[in-house]
C-alpha cells in the first residue's frame, strides 16, 4: 500500500536529480567536478544514492524508510567510502582486464582500449569493446564484488548493533564476531549465486558501456539495488 511518506521520498527523488537534467550549467559543473574531482564525486553519489537504496530497501522489509536505529548519517560515510573504493576498483580492472586480453591476442581493430576510456565503448562499433566491457564486468564482479558485499554487509551489522548512532559508528569494529557471525547461507546463496550472475555481470557491461563520466554515478544507481537486494534476501530467509 503507497504512503505518505512513499510520496514524499518521491518528490525528494525528483528534486535532488531533475535540475541536472534541466539546468545546462547544472549539468556542465557536474561533468566537470566529475572529471576533475572523482574520488570526492564518488563519495558524494554513493553516499547519497546508495543509501537511499538502502532506505528502500527498508520500506520493503519493515515498511518504514527509516526505523529506529538505522543510522541515515552512519549508513552514508560507509556508502561515500566504498564508493571511492568502487571507483578506483573500476579504473583497475578497467585497464587492467583489457591488458590480459592483449596477452591472449584479443585486441581491437581500431584504436586502442585508451581511447575507450576516454570516449566510452557505446561510442564503438566494433565488437571488441562490448567483448572488453563483459570481461571487465565479469572480473570485478567475480574478484571484487564478493569481498565488497561482505565488508558492506560487516559495516551493517556494525551500524545495527550500535543503534545507528554516530558515536557507535566510530567504535571499535568486532570484525571476527560479526564475519562469523553473518548469515554465510543467504550469502551465498542468493547474493552471490543469484545476483552477481544474473544482475550485476549484465548491469556492469552496461556500466562499461558508457562514457567516463557516466559510470560511477550508474553504478552508484546500482547501489540502490543492492538494498533492495539485501531487502529481499532478508525476507526470503524470514
Amino acid at each position: 500500500m503507497i504512503k505518505r511518506s512513499d510520496v514524499y521520498f518521491g518528490v525528494a527523488c525528483i528534486v535532488v536529480l531533475l535540475p541536472f537534467f534541466v539546468c545546462r550549467p547544472l549539468y556542465e559543473a557536474f561533468l566537470w567536478a566529475t572529471m576533475h574531482h572523482p574520488f570526492m564525486m564518488a563519495f558524494l553519489k554513493f553516499g547519497i544514492l546508495s543509501t537511499a537504496g538502502e532506505c528502500i530497501g527498508c520500506r520493503i522489509r519493515t515498511g518504514e524508510y527509516v526505523p529506529k536505529g538505522f543510522g541515515v548519517v552512519p549508513r552514508g560515510i560507509t556508502w561515500g567510502f566504498l564508493g571511492m573504493l568502487i571507483t578506483a576498483a573500476m579504473t583497475i580492472f578497467s585497464t587492467g582486464v583489457p591488458a590480459v586480453l592483449a596477452m591472449l591476442d584479443i585486441t581491437p581493430t581500431e584504436g586502442t582500449y585508451a581511447d575507450l576510456l576516454k570516449t566510452g565503448i557505446l561510442t564503438s562499433r566494433s565488437g571488441y569493446h562490448v567483448l572488453a566491457a563483459f570481461a571487465v564486468s565479469v572480473f570485478m564482479n567475480c574478484l571484487f564484488a564478493p569481498v565488497f558485499m561482505v565488508l558492506h554487509k560487516v559495516s551493517d551489522t556494525h551500524i545495527m548493533e550500535h543503534g545507528g548512532t554516530i558515536g557507535g559508528y566510530f567504535s571499535r569494529v568486532e570484525f571476527g564476531r560479526i564475519f562469523t557471525n553473518l548469515d554465510w547461507e543467504t550469502i551465498w546463496n542468493f547474493l552471490f549465486k543469484k545476483t552477481i550472475p544474473l544482475f550485476w555481470i549484465p548491469a556492469h557491461t552496461l556500466t562499461f558501456l558508457l562514457p567516463p563520466e557516466w559510470r560511477v554515478l550508474f553504478a552508484a544507481l546500482l547501489g540502490v539495488m543492492l538494498g533492495v537486494f539485501m531487502s529481499l534476501a532478508a525476507r526470503g530467509k524470514r
